[in-house]
């Protein structure tokens, strides 16, 4: 590692460090961002009231009653008519639960709203054994809500009757074991000349799969909901919870978004946020770092409105960050017609979730920002990873196997490198001399020019070293993205660390180190010391450079001890990574040593100088113009 390179990633890291402790907010910020979201969406609600009750106006020129929607309390339908209308015999019933389970999770329905109450992961855990819940039940809600008789009606407090099969079901749980399973949940509505008049829900569910599909059918709704309404709100709102040991820059959740037929686009993992988008949106996904509750409209939804803030009570110990999403579904008339969604409650697996083909694998952070990183994880690195683990070897076994083939690939690389640095070794006492020939500070113009004219007598290009190792860093950068994100890692153990996607803990510390934690990784420590020994005998290596800034070889030194406290909270996949990438490094440069005889490369260099210097066809049209012009070059 050069002094350049060492002082750029000393530059970024710094950059890094100082920008998020910057951009951190204080308590007293986060309050009032609070407050603000929190009085932006009641405006926004309240400006959706007044477009749909001028549409009402509008069609059917009657004074509009001001209602307040509550639950209802009475078992009399006509006291619950002024609050709920058409809707009043729905208002009331038991707040039941039914099961719907297929081979990899379980959904929990209510019969109050109609909605998915609560999804449990039973192919996986959450970090400490629990089962995997993906929200808190009890805060949990879906809301459907429209025009209907100058009122405001919400889905979400009316009582949905289930239906199997278009028969009243009456049990507890449903399985699809090798069959699709479909259930209808249906709010009635009164109505007149016996004709059925309701809303209905239909959840799909396939036998091993995490996408659920979703129907909203609206029958025989003449009258009720108005004639000229050309869309229903649709409000989604989850409490997440914890299901990592820890939550880092690679686990903050945050809401995704995709742009209809466009880019994937997301809020701020940082910090709370929110955004309006005014034009078609295809999904909304409330993303966390290995799974994923994603709403998919089977055409797009006409805009959103999406945001995520922490609460400042707790409802869960386990919570996590509170997600909400407000679309518009589009409504063509008020009779029999039916809305497509889909539901993905899975985990964020880049093969599983590219084969449907939404752009959801966007989610993943794979280095999208930069082409080169993604191109290198998504065609060499998870097609490699992936193959590799399908033989079942534990993946500590696989990362040592995909370390191994990346630095053969890289082989011919770190020799050309390796080539330079003893090209410069050779070199270097000749330099020397042209230091102490120049030593003053306003011939530093005359020393760059002396070293360029050896550089080129000698044949040796000072820019091959950096050539090759700027090829190397998107594929250290690219891995870097990769290991956090795989789920591949979760939970899986390798030595002394119990879960490869998180940090391994050799060592509880009974207090909290600042900008290192409250415990000793191993893998971390092993890095670390791998790479100071590396520095060390670069530095070996390379010898004492001329003109090195002072401090240089101290701030070569820190590199490492930053990296300490930096790695320290990440998954130990990535440590144990870069740990074997510096073993291996160790033994190509010996092996590169009993290659390269430094004598033969000297007198290759000697033979370079008696040879005449090759002038590039603009150096001669540059002395040709020179020579026309009476100038001697």
């Amino acid at each position: 590692m050069n002094r350049d390179t060492t002082l750029g990633f000393i530059l970024i890291a710094l950059i890094l460090i100082g920008y998020s402790i910057w951009m951190t907010p204080s308590k007293e910020e986060m309050a009032e961002r609070q407050r603000k979201a929190d009085s932006i969406a009641v405006v926004r609600q309240q400006n959706k009231i007044l477009d749909s009750l001028q549409h009402a106006l509008e069609a059917a020129q009657v004074p509009v009653q001001a209602v307040e929607i509550q639950p209802a309390t009475s078992d009399s339908i006509e006291p619950l008519t002024d609050l709920y209308g058409a809707f009043a015999i729905s208002a009331t019933g038991e707040d039941n639960d039914i099961v719907l389970e297929n081979k990899v999770f379980r959904i929990t329905l209510a019969s109050k709203g109609g909605a998915i109450r609560k999804v449990e992961h039973t192919q996986y855990q959450t970090w400490d054994s629990l089962p995997l819940i993906v929200f808190e039940p009890s805060t949990a809600d879906f809301d459907l809500n429209f025009f209907s008789r100058n009122r405001i009606i919400n889905t979400h407090s009316l009582y949905f009757q289930p239906y199997v099969d278009g028969k009243p079901f009456q049990g507890e749980r449903l399985i699809s074991e090798t069959d699709n399973l479909s259930i209808s949940m249906r709010a009635y509505a009164d109505g007149e000349d016996n004709v059925e008049r309701y809303i209905e829900y239909e959840y799909i569910l396939k036998p091993d799969e995490y996408m659920l599909d979703f129907l909203i059918r609206f029958k025989g709704m003449e009258g009720i909901i108005s004639s000229n309404t050309t869309f229903v709100n649709l409000d989604w709102k989850l409490d997440l919870l914890q299901q990592e040991r820890t939550v880092d820059r690679f686990s903050t959740p945050t809401i995704y978004y995709k742009h209809f037929q466009d880019d994937v686009d997301n809020l701020s993992e940082r910090k709370n946020d929110e955004k309006s988008v005014k034009t078609r949106v295809k999904w909304v996904s409330f993303k966390q770092r290995f799974f994923s509750a994603t709403l998919i409209a089977g055409e797009a939804f006409d805009n959103a409105f999406m945001r995520h803030y922490e609460k400042e009570i707790k409802p869960n110990p386990r919570y996590l960050k509170t997600m909400e999403a407000s679309v518009e579904l589009p409504l063509q008339g008020s009779s029999d017609q039916q809305i497509a969604l889909s539901f993905y409650f899975g985990p964020n697996s880049f093969p599983d979730l590219r084969d449907y083909k939404l752009d959801l694998e966007r989610q993943i952070p794979l280095g999208w920002g930069f082409f080169l990183m993604a191109w290198i994880n998504i065609y060499v690195v998870i097609p490699v990873f992936t193959f590799l683990g399908s033989y079942g070897w534990n993946y500590g076994i696989v990362i040592l196997i995909l370390t191994i083939l990346i630095k053969a690939v890289l082989f011919p690389i770190a020799y050309k490198t390796y080539m330079s640095s003893a090209k410069m070794r050779v070199l270097k006492p000749e330099i020397d001399e042209i230091s102490a020939k120049y030593p003053k500070q306003e011939d530093a113009m005359k020393k760059q020019q002396a070293i360029m004219a050896l550089y080129k007598r000698a044949g040796v290009n000072p820019m091959s070293g950096c050539i090759p190792m700027l090829l190397q860093m998107p594929i250290l950068i690219a891995m870097f993205r990769f290991f956090p994100s795989s789920i591949e890692l979760r939970q899986q153990s390798f030595l002394w660390a119990t879960d490869l996607s998180s940090f391994d803990s050799i060592l509880d510390l009974p207090f909290t180190i600042p900008f290192y934690g409250s415990h000793v990784s191993l893998f971390t420590l092993l890095m670390t010391i791998s790479t100071i020994i590396y520095t060390y005998l670069n530095n070996q290596m390379m010898g004492q450079q001329t003109g090195q800034m002072p401090g240089m070889k101290t701030m070569m030194y820190f590199m490492p001890v930053m990296f300490l406290g930096i790695f320290n909270n990440y998954a130990s996949g990535l440590s144990y990574y870069y740990m074997l990438t510096n073993l291996i490094t160790f033994g190509q440069m010996f092996i590169f040593r009993q290659l390269i005889n430094e004598d033969k490369l000297r007198a290759r260099i000697e033979a370079n100088k008696k040879k005449p210097v090759k002038k590039s066809a603009f150096q001669k049209r540059m002395e040709e113009a020179a020579k026309q012009r009476g100038v001697k070059m």
